[in-house]
């Protein structure tokens, strides 16, 4: 179970008494996720998501995190939003941890996204780089390109160890990341880690995107390589252009892609590629002993990276530049 930091009977129902939310049915805690202590809660006014954050998440940031999931759906995208305490604020603290509660979104996420979620996903994401081009704070990306090689070199000797030859190939490919990165794309706010366990359907409707903690200002087309990284590979680790294609042609209806982002659009993949991989790198040397959640496999996005190195133009990806 992810949770990390357990709270007693008593502490909730205090933390609760802030709140006006109702009487505490019941509550219980969330497998999923990796980076929070989340619990569901039933009180007699409705289901809630308490979120205790974890080391991943800093304090500090907390308002531009939640601050974006009240703008974002004060402009119409669908996302959980956090529940203001009696004294008007969007987080406090319980169990030693700064916390809050998130209103309830209904829906499942799709264990084996077909073409027509992907349709969903484009149409959404542009969606939300729209809505969010006036919201006023901004968050930079700690995991861009300029953090890649300080992560890297962290646990250059892990990796090594977890691959001969592996920290020379990943040495190389980031020097080039860093020499031929694009530095002036349009930009915004991204989600930057929009996976299918956060996104909702109800049937084949996507009814919401969530889990924002890793949302910061970038390229918008970067946000597309995450996406092209995370929904258009197999399990068996090979491509599917259709996929690709709906995702790419969905996003483009509604938020038309600049030459200049067709053009970078395949090394952005790759980049997005070498950060999933650096960071399941990453927590897989550090894995603590007898930790809840089982690290990710990264060689899924090792064979992600490398399949970006053929691709030449955004036609790699069905789409026509």
């Amino acid at each position: 179970m992810a949770v990390y930091t357990e709270v007693t009977d008593e502490e909730l129902r205090a933390f609760l008494e802030t709140y006006d939310i109702g009487s505490l049915m019941s509550y219980r805690g969330i497998a999923e996720g990796v980076e929070n202590s989340n619990f569901m809660l039933h009180t007699d006014k409705g289901a809630f998501i308490l979120t205790l954050y974890e080391k991943r998440v800093a304090e500090e940031e907390l308002p531009f995190f939640l601050g974006l999931m009240n703008h974002l759906a004060s402009r119409g995208i669908e996302c959980p939003t956090p529940v203001k305490d009696r004294e008007g604020q969007l987080y406090s603290r319980l169990a030693g941890r700064a916390a809050a509660i998130i209103s309830f979104l209904e829906g499942i996420w799709i264990r084996r996204p077909q073409p027509r979620h992907c349709v969903e996903v484009g149409r959404a994401l542009a969606g939300m780089h729209i809505a969010g081009a006036d919201f006023e704070l901004t968050r930079k990306n700690a995991l861009d390109v300029d953090g890649w090689r300080p992560l890297f070199e962290s646990c250059r000797d892990g990796i090594e160890a977890y691959q001969s030859g592996l920290a020379e190939e990943l040495d190389n490919e980031l020097t080039l990341l860093a020499r031929d990165w694009p530095r002036d794309l349009p930009s915004g706010v991204i989600h930057a880690d929009l996976f299918p366990d956060n996104v909702f359907f109800i049937g084949d409707r996507l009814s919401g995107l969530i889990d924002f903690y890793f949302a910061c200002n970038d390229a918008f087309a970067y946000d597309l390589g995450v996406c092209i990284n995370a929904w258009c590979f197999e399990d068996d680790g090979s491509f599917n252009i259709t996929k690709a294609r709906g995702l790419l042609q969905s996003y483009t209806q509604v938020r038309p892609l600049e030459a200049s982002e067709l053009a970078a659009l395949p090394l952005l993949a790759r980049g997005a590629a070498m950060r999933f991989l650096l960071t399941r790198l990453y927590d897989l040397i550090n894995h603590p002993p007898g930790a809840f959640v089982k690290p990710k496999n990264p060689k899924e996005y090792l064979a992600r990276l490398r399949f970006h190195r053929g691709v030449s133009s955004p036609a790699g990806y069905g789409l026509d530049a």
